[in-house]
């Protein structure tokens, strides 16, 4: 068993409206993330997991996820699901765990047009 504390998870501010709270599970294939957006996430284009794929459940509040041109809304207690490969953009004022296979990494992470 292992707890990582709040304080221990480390603090990222991907953009003005976007802060992600990272906790280290210390193994390569399980991650997980808290985070907190508010307005569009990346302000323009599209972000994308080229390795691992990401559960994210919503904790409070609501938005959109445009998921390879397909939107869909999702509020509290929704469960999304982003492949590995896929593009896609949020859009809400929303809180969201995420669970990545394998943990995320920055290396496999970039913005597409």
């Amino acid at each position: 068993m292992k707890i990582i504390r709040k304080n221990q998870a480390k603090f990222f501010k991907n953009s003005e409206v976007c802060d992600v709270f990272e906790y280290d599970s210390g193994h390569t294939d399980l991650g997980g993330a808290v985070v907190e957006v508010r307005g569009r996430y990346p302000d323009s284009g599209w972000v994308m997991n080229s390795e691992c794929r990401e559960m994210a459940y919503i904790l409070k509040g609501k938005g959109l996820i445009s998921v390879e041109g397909v939107e869909r809304d999702f509020a509290a207690g929704n469960l999304i699901l982003i492949e590995a490969g896929e593009k896609y953009f949020w859009e809400g004022n929303f809180s969201a765990f995420l669970f990545s296979v394998p943990a995320w990494s920055v290396g496999q992470y970039k913005t597409v047009d």
